[in-house]
């Protein structure tokens, strides 16, 4: 980098250049000398800046001047002037008497003589005055300036001839300190003017124009000034808080510029003159309610304070001086030596009216208690969640009616929380499996209305649990006890489906039949029942009592006889609720008449097999009976011995029958009696044959033989087997196991044969297994064992062990050597295994041949010498032979390798090797490789170098490389020598050498370094431009490696606006510089060398600014105020300190107190410490009074600024409470619910305590639903909704203008009043269809109305306007039916309401379409394992599901209990069922059962997942089939009426019409956890 700078030499030599031209000019305008002689006479050019035109040839060779001596008198000349510093003649004198002597004497002053000589020879007439050395006039001080000399006349008389000579004096000398460095301790508290440091520099020219000193400052200072006399002095005051220590230069300065500079060092001391000083006025600390110990954080920053005097810097002691509110004094301590704040007794935010304290906090210094530092440290106290929430009661305990639907409000539970903001957290219900939900807002709900069964669970307890989020999680939780209300949900359940009762012939009028019972889990009269018989009793035979259910004969029945006579009874059992349930059961009352024993066929017939056991069933004979009473006889005319039957009519064996032996076929005669009559049949019987022997081997084992080499399908032997039984149980089929796939056997003949190539090297025999098996069932089987054995034959060749073999041999070794021994094998048997050895060719072939092989044992052995310059490598074809028939051989190759002896050096490509490397080259890169050649057998492959190195490796194959763990620096090291030798081998190796010459050639392997540079670099701050930047340092930064490697560039690290290098390192600023805004810059320099890879230094220097006065003084506060009781006054007192700060350094931040506007004779304000104190104890005032002042701070900068504040000072007679605060501390507004947005809630009041001082309100919580203005009136932003929120808890704080501010918070419950909505359906029009055979209560739709409004007023009752066909549930909305019998095949529009407690009304229309007649055929009826309650709620939902999957409108007709009792169907965990009976309809065309039935079974699995949907995964359900009678006998049909009385009024007659629809009874195919869709 290349660094310019115009030194004083260099000013010099530009000087002397304009002085010769001047010089010359001059003598050519005198005339007197011409050029030559100019050169000839050495023309003097001192170094002079000034150019003096006076013609004086100077010259050696010419004297000054030429005179006649005078030996007659004393006489007297003077000359000049002459410039100092010629040499050469000064004066020629002539006239000398031939023979006289002249002599050089000393005139005046002595010492002048110095300067001359006299040249004179006796005899000569003249003599020559010239100079021993240059004149100087700097040292003839003494004479001024002149030279005294005298030439003497030598005679008798002694006359002198005395000269003065003026020397003229030139500017040849700088000015030169006496010291080269000042130093002085300075007190910062010396006034301005005050002389710091004498300096002194003297110059050694002999005239004042020559010698005159001036003297300057480098840098130019604005602190200090220096005289012309040398002392320096201030300019301004020191303040050591800015500067410690200065360091400049001082130059001495001659009217040529010839100078001499010193350093001067001037060390600061501190003074004490400032006040201590907080480093903020204001700090602000969050801690928590609970804080125990020091404060966690303070804001901005620790407090901490200082003396004003930092060099001093007198210790502290810090104090609480005030704490407000005054009840917390004792909470907190300040540590009086750190300044620590800390809690000493925890605070409870709960019982604050306000959460800020303010604490003021002092320092005083330890050696004047008077001088003190003020600050106020604003502590918030932030709520801790320490307070646990609470429910509004411990327990709770309500009613609610069975099957509440979803979402059913069942209480609101409060939670409280004396936390900030309330109960933050989530609540839920103990257990989880409890089925009721609790919201947000506390409010309990139904969650799974199906557990609500009164007669299942009586009552719910459970706990509702408030669990804060925040840590530590507090958790409350309240009882709570749930009774269920019954509802007549349930109808009563007959303990059986059918009930029978007989009359015989001894019949009586009353006697008991059968009694029915029925059971209702409903409670009270919900659950009392009444029996009647609906249907069957028309000819008026039976009574049923209506409280006990018992059935009785009314009248005779008359008998009929061979017949039964069936009566089927319809009992109908009601309940008593209000709405009265009902359920069918059927009763079956049989009176049989006489009739004679019977069979039913003439001829019956059976089949048995053989050999087995007695008491076989055969067949089951039926036959009838007339009454079942009377006893029969059933017994076996013929074949008795043989055959049975029992009083069942089970007709069996009695002993084991023999196909073989005995008839295939019987023909048994039965008759059947009652004592009176009889009755026969017979039965004809088939015996069958049974597999009853087993196949039989003959032999059992069998050994046989077969060639290795025999054909695929060639016959081994035949296994035979017999068996005793005839036809296909006698037919035998052979298998064979085991023989690895390599035998098959003939399935009828038995014979097995060859089924694969046999080798029996592989394996020699085989063990199998023949399997004989009948054709019997069950079939019988039998086994035998079968040994193959495989005879070998001449079928392998002999192999050799190598493919190849060899061996290596020295050329020295002796005949009969043996070289190795081959190997071959043969895996046959016998001779056709046994080998032998022969060699077939030799190459190159001899004579006698190399090489002898052993014909047994395949040894290898020499037999002539060898020579390995003859032959190198022999190839020798060998042959082995197996003893077989025909023989089989193999051949194979022997090399033998014939081995050198070592007698040739190695040889290297070149005698030196010239290579170079970069000195980055990596550890263990190669380099080049040495080239060794060797004449002997493998050339240098077992050679190796020996090398002395640290840094290199060379490694068998010559590679030359860097050492793994060496690297190479090209500044340590640029050059490295190696001699290396070749030895060619390890032991009695030859050699050669040669030299290895790598030179390192530069890499960018070095970062550029920086020089030491000042810490911290300085500049006055300023508006610096690109224009008129500011130079701050230049910095020349190094680079040891060569070329671009080493050429550095210097810049800042990323651009900065207000710095910037020129391209010869000089730090630039280019910027405007503020010292208050930032004194201290840090800047991130790069040094970046020209290489590649580029490299980079980095070096942090920071930027110093000096100040200039550019800021005015600032006050802590815009206003001041304090307050005093009459009674505390007393001169002196401390009212309050003004604090004002001065973002400037030095005496430009020194600041002078005053007030500007007002005044008053009460108070005294000191100029430099602020502090407005008392001049009186006060007693002229005799009430409150205010004194308002305006204070002025004002610096003592050039020129000084300065700025005001405001003081309030408050002189009270009583008191003096201060600070903001609420009327009151809580606030409770209400506000209807739907308000427009700004409707006035509520207004609060804060007073300040003082009309000096304004109060603004600001909402801490909900701000973007309320808001509150200047006077305190809170507003609504947005509508309120009770529904969604119907209380807010708001807080609202008050600040007042005070400094600093006080606050308090008060606490606005907002409560949203109800406001009565009317309720709205979801649907204007519901549309549904059912037929007109629909039972009562079967569900049509549900209606839904919604109202917004909570609680109570919520509620809908539901009702249906006028129709006696249809019902409403008041609660539910279901719309259900009461008789549609009379709508067949209309469209009927219902109206229903929902009405809320107060009034409103909501109505919605209902379209239904009734279905005409339906056949009894079309109803199909599933069951389901759940409860009828539960399905009846689901309908809707059951419907649609089956829909989806039918295809069709289906219409549920009639849901009834399917259990063994009623005792049972509401047990928890009972196999509980229900009937469901349903239609289906295809655009009003109802579809068939049989239709519906198959398209069930088809779709059986895609029915079961949409039920799912609806009752979830337990679901399990049926299709209830019905099957015809078989006989009188079989189970009796079941017959429902699906009808009721239809009253037909055209003429006043009531016509019963009953629908009797014949169901086929259900038979359970499946057990009740299946599904059956088996339509048999």
């Amino acid at each position: 980098m290349k660094i310019e700078e115009i030194s004083a030499e260099t000013k010099r030599e530009e000087m002397n250049r304009l002085y010769v031209r001047e010089e010359e000019e001059t003598l050519t305008a005198c005339g007197k000398c011409s050029r030559a002689e100019m050169d000839s006479g050495s023309l003097v050019r001192p170094g002079l800046l000034l150019v003096i035109s006076i013609c004086v040839c100077v010259v050696s060779g010419n004297p000054l001047y030429t005179t006649v001596i005078d030996c007659t008198t004393d006489n007297s000349k003077a000359f000049g002037p002459v410039d100092e510093g010629y040499e050469g003649e000064v004066e020629v004198v002539t006239g000398i008497t031939a023979g006289s002597g002249v002599k050089l004497v000393p005139y005046i002053f002595d010492k002048h003589l110095e300067y001359l000589e006299l040249s004179f020879t006796l005899g000569d007439t003249s003599a020559t005055v010239r100079t021993k050395k240059p004149l100087d006039a700097d040292t003839l001080t003494d004479s001024g300036g002149t030279l005294f000399y005298s030439i003497m006349c030598d005679g008798v008389i002694k006359y002198n001839n005395t000269r003065r000579l003026k020397i003229s004096d030139i500017n040849d000398n700088s000015p030169i300190f006496e010291e080269k460095l000042y130093s002085q301790n300075v007190s910062e508290s010396e006034p301005v003017g005050f002389e710091v440091v004498q300096v002194r520099a003297t110059d050694a020219d002999s005239t004042a124009a020559n010698n005159a000193i001036t003297y300057s400052l480098e840098p130019a200072s604005d602190v200090f000034e220096v005289t012309s006399a040398g002392a320096v002095r201030l300019k301004k005051r020191l303040n050591y808080n800015s500067v410690q220590k200065y360091n400049f230069t001082v130059r001495a300065s001659d009217p040529l510029d010839f100078s001499d500079t010193a350093s001067v060092v001037i060390n600061v001391e501190d003074f004490d003159n400032l006040y201590p000083y907080f480093s903020h006025s204001l700090y602000q600390a969050f801690i928590p309610e609970n804080q125990d110990g020091p404060f966690p954080t303070i804001e901005p920053e620790a407090i901490k304070a200082q003396d004003g005097d930092t060099g001093i810097n007198v210790a502290l002691i810090y104090s609480i001086s005030e704490v407000s509110p005054a009840e917390y004094q004792s909470n907190f301590h300040i540590d009086s030596s750190s300044g620590v704040l800390s809690v000493q007794t925890p605070i409870d935010r709960e019982e604050m009216s306000s959460s800020v304290i303010s604490i003021n906090i002092k320092a005083a210094q330890t050696d004047d208690s008077l001088k003190t530092a003020n600050a106020v440290v604003s502590v918030t106290i932030e709520d801790v969640n320490d307070n646990a929430p609470k429910f509004d009661r411990s327990n709770y305990s309500v009613s609610l009616l069975e099957n509440s639907p979803v979402d059913a409000v069942v209480f609101k539970a409060v939670v409280t929380d004396l936390d900030q903001g309330g109960f933050v957290g989530t609540l839920r219900i103990l257990p989880e499996s409890a089925p009721f939900s609790i919201g947000s807002d506390g409010t309990v709900r139904v969650k799974d209305s199906t557990a609500l069964d009164r007669e299942t669970t009586t009552s719910f307890t459970f706990q509702i649990e408030a669990a804060e989020t925040n840590p530590p999680n507090n958790v409350a939780t309240a009882e709570v006890s749930v009774t269920l209300l019954d509802e007549n949900d349930n109808s009563p359940v007959f303990t059986s489906d059918m009930y029978e009762g007989k009359v015989f012939a001894n019949q009586t009028v009353g006697m008991l039949l059968v009694q029915v019972e029925a059971e209702d889990v409903d409670d009270g009269t919900n659950g009392q029942i009444t029996y009647s018989i609906d249907f069957g009793n028309s000819d008026g035979y039976f009574s049923i009592e209506d409280k006990t259910g018992t059935i009785t004969l009314a009248k005779e029945i008359p008998l009929v006889q061979n017949r039964i006579l069936e009566f089927p009874l319809y009992i109908t059992a009601s309940d008593g609720g209000t709405i009265s349930r009902s359920t069918a059961a059927q009763v079956i009352i049989r009176a049989p008449g006489d009739s004679k024993p019977q069979f039913l066929q003439r001829v019956y017939h059976g089949t048995v097999a053989e050999e087995q056991d007695p008491q076989v069933l055969i067949l089951k004979v039926n036959f009838q009976v007339i009454p079942e009473e009377k006893p029969v006889t059933l017994r076996v005319d013929t074949h008795s011995d043989k055959f049975s039957i029992s009083s069942t009519g089970e007709f069996t064996t009695k002993v084991k029958l023999d196909y073989d032996e005995g008839p295939h076929n019987y023909s048994v005669t039965i008759s059947i009696s009652d004592g009176v009559d009889s009755d026969s049949a017979v039965v004809e019987v088939q015996v069958t044959d049974v597999n009853d022997n087993s196949p039989v081997f003959a032999p059992s084992s069998v050994t046989t033989s077969v060639p290795e080499d025999s054909e695929v399908g060639s016959n081994v032997t035949v296994v035979p087997a017999t068996d005793k039984d005839s036809s296909f149980n006698k037919e035998i089929r052979y298998s064979l196991r085991g023989g690895e796939g390599r035998f098959d056997i003939d399935p009828v003949s038995g014979m097995v044969s060859v089924a694969a190539a046999l080798d029996r090297e592989t394996k020699a025999e085989y063990n199998l297994l023949v399997v004989a098996e009948d054709q019997g069932r069950p079939a019988r089987s039998a086994t035998a064992s079968l040994l193959v054995q495989v005879s070998d034959i001449n079928d392998n060749i002999p192999e050799f062990s190598a493919a190849e073999y060899q061996v290596e041999v020295l050329e020295t070794e002796s005949v009969g050597k043996s070289l190795l021994t081959l190997s071959a094998v043969d895996p046959d048997e016998g001779a056709n295994g046994r080998v032998s050895y022969s060699i077939l060719q030799q190459s190159p072939s001899s004579d006698p041949a190399v090489f002898e092989l052993d014909s047994s044992s395949g040894t290898l052995q020499l037999a002539q010498p060898l020579d390995y310059s003859e032959v190198k490598m022999y190839s020798l074809m060998v042959q082995a032979s197996d003893a077989g028939t025909p023989s089989l051989v193999r051949n194979g190759s022997v090399v033998v390798k014939v081995k050198d002896v070592n007698n040739n050096p190695p040889v290297f490509s070149k005698e030196k090797y010239d290579v170079a490397v970069f000195e980055n080259l990596a550890s263990g890169a190669s380099i080049l490789t040495l080239e060794v050649t060797d004449r002997d057998e493998g050339g240098f492959s077992n050679g190796h170098f020996v090398y002395t190195s640290d840094t290199f490796d060379i490694n068998k194959q010559g590679v030359v490389t860097l050492k793994n763990d060496v690297t190479l620096d090209r500044e340590t090291k640029d050059n490295y020598i190696l001699e290396v030798v070749a030895v060619d081998q390890a032991t009695d190796g030859l050699r050669a050498t040669a030299q290895l010459n790598i030179t390192v050639l530069d890499y960018n392997d070095n970062a550029p370094q920086f020089p030491p540079i000042a810490d911290p670099l300085q500049i006055p701050e300023g508006n610096y431009t690109e224009e008129n930047p500011g130079d701050i340092v230049t910095i020349v930064p190094t680079d040891a490696d060569l070329g671009p490697n080493g050429e550095v560039t210097l810049s800042l690290s990323s651009p900065h606006p207000l710095f910037r290098f020129r391209e010869d390192g000089t730090l630039l600023a280019v910027g405007a510089l503020d010292r208050e805004s930032r004194e201290t810059h840090e800047l991130l320099v790069k040094a970046s060398d020209n290489g590649t890879p580029q490299r980079e230094s980095f070096t942090t220097i920071r930027v110093s600014l000096t100040d200039v006065n550019d800021n005015k003084p600032e006050f802590s506060s815009s206003s001041y105020v304090s307050s005093i009781l009459l009674k505390d006054a007393e001169k002196g007192k401390l009212l309050l300190t003004l604090e004002a700060t001065d973002k400037d350094a030095g005496d430009n931040s020194l600041i002078t107190y005053s007030f500007s506007a007002g005044s008053s004779p009460y108070l005294a304000l000191d100029s430099t410490t602020g502090a407005v104190t008392l001049t009186s104890d006060l007693a002229d005032v005799k009430e409150d009074t205010t004194l308002v002042l305006t204070a002025t701070a004002e610096d003592h900068g050039e020129p000084p600024l300065s700025s005001t504040a405001r003081v309030v000072v408050n002189l009270r007679v009583v008191s003096l409470v201060e600070g903001v605060a609420f009327g009151s501390s809580s606030y409770n507004f209400s506000i209807p619910e739907h308000r427009t947005v700004g409707t006035t809630v509520g207004t609060v009041f804060a007073s300040s305590g003082s009309d000096l001082y304004d109060v603004s309100y600001t909402l801490k919580k909900h701000s973007d639903l309320f808001s509150i203005d200047a006077s305190g009136a809170i507003k609504t932003k947005a509508e309120l909704d009770k529904e969604e929120k119907e209380w807010y808890v708001l807080d609202v704080e008050a600040v007042d203008t005070r400094t600093p501010p006080t606050t308090a918070v008060a606490t606005v419950t907002v409560q949203v009043e109800n406001v009565n909505e009317p309720p709205q359906f979801s649907k204007p029009l519901y549309q549904a269809s059912i037929v007109s055979i629909a039972v009562y209560k079967t569900p049509v739709v549900t209606v839904k109305a919604s109202d917004p409004d909570v609680g109570d007023q919520g509620r809908l009752v539901y009702s249906l306007e006028d129709n006696t066909y249809f019902d409403v549930d008041p609660s539910t909305g279901l719309v259900f039916v009461v008789s549609a019998v009379e709508l067949a095949g209309q469209k009927v529009e219902l109206k229903v309401h929902a009405d809320d407690l107060q009034g409103l009304r909501a109505t919605t229309r209902v379209e239904v379409t009734v279905g005409g007649s339906v056949s009894s055929s079309d109803v199909v009826v599933i069951r389901l394992n759940q409860p009828a309650n539960t399905v009846e709620n689901k309908i809707p939902d059951m419907e649609s599901s089956l829909v989806k999957v039918l295809g069709w409108n289906v219409n549920v007709v009639g849901v009834s209990n399917d259990n063994g009792g009623a005792s049972e169907s509401r047990i928890q965990g009972a196999a509980v069922k229900s009937l469901v009976s349903f239609i289906c309809l295809d655009g009003g065309t109802v579809v068939s059962g049989e239709e519906v039935t198959t398209k069930l079974q088809s779709q059986s699995e895609a029915v079961r997942a949409e039920l799912v949907k609806v009752f979830g995964d337990s679901l399990q359900f049926e299709v209830k089939l019905e099957v015809e009678p078989q006989g009188p006998a079989s189970n009796q049909a079941v017959v429902i009426a699906l009808g009721v009385l239809l009253a037909l009024s055209m003429m006043g007659l009531m016509v019963a019409v009953v629908f009797v629809v014949r169901f086929k009874k259900t038979k359970d195919l499946q057990e009740d956890s299946e599904q059956s869709f088996d339509m048999s």
